[in-house]
């Protein structure tokens, strides 16, 4: 950071930025700790702990941007800390639980906004909003998504089961086999899922230097690749809960699902390639331009 100096970013500045951050956290304290307490103990959720590392990534592959725009104080950040911390005190009394962890996330952005300026921020946008992402899903949306996801996933997992020569019956996310029954929520929770594989879409989209349209189709096609994803695990799974002892079968499905990130990215590099066999305009910028730092 030193080279950056004379482009604005001095240590008197980052030293600001750290105590008006440090100062945003502390004052949101009960919130970030309830977010990332509902994070560790809540596998629904646990996707907001890929959060942090994908923002530091997102900010180091458009570095070369520290050189480019400078940064300047500005008002805009006191408007947006006040916004936090209003929607925090009107959440906390009507019980929003979401207005009230979004709170304590706008004030942490304001703080920020006010030592390097909102142009600074909208040069690192993919950084600033995969931090909504902060924000635990409400319960009743998360059933909203997980109760489609999981009787689609059951039901291609069945095909491809029957597919493979084995005996298969379904009721709406119930498999059974070999006489057992099998969830789909029990063996490979679709919700879990989708919310990290819509992050590592979201990493990929805003890493490489694709098209916007191309971008916005990576990102919608991102609950199709959960499906696949979740299908690729679940039907070793089921075989395992119907033919093996189940203690087996819960650690195969532990130890798969570590395979499932790597494993969409290649699918969403797939549907890239695919786009460009098929002569679909997909990039925006040459690759050499994306690893000097350039991305879009």
């Amino acid at each position: 950071m030193t080279s950056l100096g004379r482009y604005g970013w001095d240590r008197w500045r980052l030293a600001v930025l750290g105590v008006l951050a440090t100062l945003a956290v502390v004052a949101g304290w009960i919130q970030w700790a309830d977010i990332f307490t509902i994070a560790w103990r809540d596998e629904e959720a646990s996707h907001i702990l890929l959060i942090p590392p994908i923002i530091i990534w997102l900010v180091w592959v458009r570095r070369v941007r520290f050189r480019r725009v400078r940064p300047r104080y500005s008002w805009s950040g006191p408007v947006i800390i006040a916004g936090g911390w209003a929607l925090t005190m009107l959440s906390y009394r009507t019980a929003f639980q979401a207005g009230w962890h979004g709170g304590a996330v706008l004030m942490l952005i304001g703080a920020i906004a006010s030592v390097v300026g909102v142009r600074v921020l909208a040069n690192f946008a993919p950084a600033v909003a995969v931090s909504a992402l902060f924000i635990p899903i409400p319960g009743s949306i998360r059933l909203l998504i997980a109760g489609p996801l999981q009787n689609a996933t059951a039901r291609v997992t069945r095909l491809v089961l029957e597919s493979l020569g084995y005996w298969v019956e379904r009721s709406g996310n119930m498999l059974i086999i070999n006489d057992r029954d099998v969830a789909v929520h029990e063996a490979c929770n679709g919700m879990r899922m989708v919310f990290a594989l819509l992050l590592v879409s979201y990493a990929f989209a805003f890493t490489v230097p694709l098209r916007n349209s191309v971008r916005l189709l990576i990102l919608v096609l991102s609950p199709i690749a959960a499906i696949l994803c979740n299908v690729f695990r679940l039907t070793p799974t089921v075989i395992l809960y119907g033919y093996a002892d189940e203690s087996l079968a819960d650690a195969f499905h532990a130890a798969a699902g570590w395979a499932m990130l790597p494993l969409a990215f290649f699918i969403l590099l797939g549907i890239t390639r695919v786009l460009r066999w098929a002569l679909v305009p997909t990039y925006r910028f040459t690759l050499a331009y994306q690893m000097s730092g350039g991305a879009r």
